[in-house]
C-alpha cells in the first residue's frame, strides 16, 4: 500500500480515522480547559501543567496491570465504552467545586485507561490494514494528530474565552460522545484478537514474554528512549526562549509533520530499516547546537530538521510487528505507547532538573547527546546479534512463529489457557 486513496478505500478505515480524530480533539481541548481550571483555583504552574500532562504518567500502570485487556475485548465495543468513559470523567470534571484530589484522582484513572484505549486502536489499526499497509496508516494517524491538536488547542482558547473553562469542558466530553456514536455505527463487530479474561497477571505475562526477546527489547527501548530524551529537549523551549517558545513548537511540529509524510508514503520497504539509525541521530544531533544560543532563525531551522527525525519511530514499529505475533498486537503497540509517553514525562522532569542546575540551553544540549549515545548504542547491539536467532525461535527481522509463542508463554506462568 503506497498512496492516500489505497488507504482511504480500506474498508472500515474511514470510520477509524474519523473516531480517532474526534478523540484527539476532545483531549486536547479538556487539557487546555482543564490546566485553565487548575491554574486559575491554584496559582500553581506545577499543578496547572500536572492536570494537562499528569495522565500520561498514569499509563505506565495501566500497561503494567491491564494491558492484557487490549487483545481480549471486541474492539468496537471497547472504543465505544472507553469514548463513553471519558466523556463522563470529562463532564464530571466540569462540576463546580470539585475538590482538587478528586480532580486528579480522575486525572490519574483517566491515563490508565487511556494506555488500554492505545492498545485497542492501534491493534485494531493492525487488523484494518493489510501488513504492508500499517507503517502509511500510523504516518497519516500522526498527522492527523498533530493538526487536530492545533486545531483543539485553538477551539479550545477561543472556547474557554468565551464559554469558560467549564463550558469548554462540557464540549470536549460532548466530543467524545460523539467519537463514541462514530465507533459504535461506524465500524463493525469483530472477535478479540486473543481469548481468555483481562487480568493483571495475564498482562504481567504477555509483557514478559514480549520483553524476553532480545530484539523486540531493543525495538522498545530504541521506541522509548531516544525520543523521550529530545522531548526533554522541547519540554525547555518556554525557559530557552519565553518570547519565542511557540514559534518553536510550532516549526517542531511542522517537522513532525514532514516527517511522518516522508515515512509514511515515500520510503521503499528496503530503506526502512536502514534509514531508522540514522533519522534518530538526526532526531538528536541539531540540538547540540543549542549550546552556542542560535539566534532565532536557526533555532527554528533546527527544531524543524530535529523533529523530522521523529519518523525513525514509524519504522521502528513496523519492525515491532514484524517480530509479535498477530494476538499479541494489541499489547505489543499499547506497551509502545504507553512507555513512549511515559519516559516522555520522566526526561522532561530530567531535563528541568539539569536545566535547574544549569541553564536551558546546557540542559538540551546533555538531553541531546545521551540520545545519541543510546541509539548508538542499540545500533550497535543490533548488529552484534543481526543474524541470530531470538528466544521465541525466530530471526530478529522474522516474526516468531505464533504457536511457538503461545508453546512458551504457557510455560511462563499463571493463567496460561487463555493465550
Amino acid at each position: 500500500m503506497r498512496t492516500y486513496r489505497e488507504l482511504f478505500r480500506t474498508p472500515q478505515f474511514g470510520p477509524f480515522f474519523a473516531t480517532s480524530a474526534v478523540q484527539v480533539a476532545a483531549s486536547t481541548t479538556s487539557g487546555l480547559a482543564l490546566g485553565t481550571l487548575v491554574y486559575a483555583a491554584t496559582d500553581s504552574p506545577l499543578l496547572a501543567a500536572l492536570s494537562m500532562f499528569g495522565s500520561s504518567l498514569a499509563q505506565m500502570i495501566g500497561a503494567t496491570l491491564l494491558m492484557s485487556a487490549a487483545d481480549r475485548l471486541p474492539p468496537r465495543a471497547a472504543m465505544t465504552g472507553l469514548a463513553l468513559a471519558f466523556g463522563l470523567a470529562t463532564a464530571v470534571l466540569a462540576v463546580p467545586g470539585l475538590p482538587l484530589p478528586v480532580v486528579f484522582a480522575i486525572i490519574l484513572a483517566e491515563g490508565v485507561v487511556a494506555a488500554v484505549g492505545g492498545g485497542v486502536r492501534y491493534g485494531l489499526l493492525n487488523e484494518v490494514l493489510p501488513k504492508d499497509g500499517y507503517l502509511l496508516g500510523r504516518s497519516v494517524l500522526n498527522m492527523c494528530s498533530g493538526l487536530m491538536q492545533i486545531g483543539g488547542f485553538a477551539l479550545g482558547g477561543l472556547l474557554v474565552a468565551t464559554l469558560s473553562a467549564r463550558g469548554t469542558l462540557l464540549v470536549a466530553a460532548a466530543l467524545y460522545l460523539t467519537g463514541a456514536a462514530v465507533a459504535r455505527f461506524g465500524l463493525v463487530r469483530r472477535k478479540p484478537r486473543a481469548a481468555g479474561r483481562p487480568s493483571a497477571a495475564e498482562t504481567w505475562r504477555i509483557n514478559a514474554l514480549l520483553w524476553s526477546s532480545g530484539p523486540r527489547r531493543r525495538v522498545y527501548l530504541a521506541l522509548w528512549v531516544p525520543n523521550g530524551l529530545i522531548v526533554g529537549c522541547e519540554s525547555l523551549f518556554v525557559p530557552y526562549s519565553p518570547g519565542h517558545a511557540g514559534l518553536l513548537f510550532a516549526f517542531a511540529a511542522l517537522g513532525m509533520l514532514v516527517g511522518d509524510t516522508v515515512a509514511g508514503r515515500f520510503i521503499a520497504p528496503r530503506w526502512r530499516r536502514r534509514l531508522a539509525t540514522p533519522l534518530q541521530l538526526l532526531l538528536a544531533a541539531p540540538y547540540l547546537l543549542f549550546a552556542a544560543r542560535p539566534a532565532l532563525p536557526l533555532a527554528l531551522a533546527l527544531a524543524v530538521l530535529a523533529s523530522i527525525g521523529f519518523s525513525a519511530s514509524l519504522l521502528f514499529q513496523e519492525r515491532l510487528m514484524a517480530l509479535t505475533p498477530d494476538e499479541f498486537t494489541g499489547q505489543a503497540l499499547g506497551l509502545h505507547s504507553s512507555g513512549m509517553l511515559t519516559m516522555q514525562g520522566v526526561a522532561a522532569a530530567l531535563a528541568g532538573t539539569v536545566a535547574q542546575w544549569t541553564s536551558p540551553a546546557t540542559a538540551m544540549t546533555v538531553m541531546a547527546a545521551a540520545s545519541l549515545v543510546v541509539t548508538l548504542a542499540l545500533a550497535a547491539a543490533g548488529r552484534r546479534d543481526a543474524g541470530a536467532v531470538d528466544e521465541d525461535g525466530a530471526g530478529p527481522d522474522r516474526c516468531p512463529d505464533p504457536h511457538r509463542a503461545r508453546q512458551v508463554s504457557r510455560r511462563s506462568g499463571p493463567g496460561s489457557g487463555s493465550a
